[in-house]
């Protein structure tokens, strides 16, 4: 049996975590995934932790409480088990030293936080369809 792909999200807003959910839930309607969504950094690396499916797609919101992206993104670096999993990082502002580092570390991508439904809409159908193309 073949396991549907997996998107996790650490974003501390709920208003962006329900968008998140709302256009992936629409999505689900013509691609076969599954979607999980916690508060912070901490939270998305106990579930790598403990999760025997791991996801297919990371995207971290850069500014989260008790661990920001970068943080999170650079423990999943130093973990072989995770190495391979793309991660995304999305933050409101466009960063070039952020970028610099993150990419250093090993990010896959970094975007700017849309600031409308429609932006939001247009990044996670993008990031659905490069990272999870045989969903």
């Amino acid at each position: 049996m073949i396991q549907s792909k997996k998107i996790l999200l650490a974003e501390d807003d709920e208003d962006d975590k329900m968008i998140f959910s709302e256009i992936l839930n629409e999505l689900k309607a013509t691609k076969d995934f599954h979607f999980d969504a916690v508060d912070n950094g901490l939270q998305i690396l106990q579930l790598l932790k403990d999760d025997a499916q791991l996801p297919d797609l990371v995207v971290l919101d850069q500014n989260m409480p008790q661990m920001n992206g970068k943080e999170t993104l650079q423990i999943i670096r130093e973990d072989a088990r995770l190495h391979h999993i793309p991660v995304v990082i999305y933050s409101t502002y466009n960063d070039s030293r952020l970028s610099n580092e993150c990419f250093s570390i090993g990010v896959t991508q970094i975007l700017t936080k849309p600031d409308s439904f429609e932006g939001f809409r247009d990044m996670i159908v993008t990031l659905v369809d490069k990272y999870l193309p045989k969903a």
